[in-house]
């Protein structure tokens, strides 16, 4: 399964690409397709590529939702 995960632009480059971030994993991601990116917007990356701007209550929601289903997966000891 491929999941797009909401981050932060950090940065960008000259070359199209930018400094990502999400809870402090940084990764580079490819700009070339979102209109207009700049610090401090938050786009969607999927396979290294930002393929869409949200806002970031927009981006606090998506999160929240990864963390919920993560929680789903982490069981108690002895369960």
């Amino acid at each position: 399964m491929c999941l797009a995960i909401p981050m932060k632009i950090l940065e960008i480059r000259e070359d199209g690409t930018g400094l990502v971030e999400m809870d402090g994993a940084r990764h580079e991601a490819n700009l070339s397709l979102v209109a207009d990116p700049k610090p401090g917007d938050y786009v969607i990356v999927h396979a290294g590529f930002a393929i869409e701007k949200l806002d970031e209550k927009q981006a606090d929601e998506q999160l929240a939702l990864f963390a919920e289903l993560a929680g789903t997966f982490i069981q108690e000891p002895g369960n």
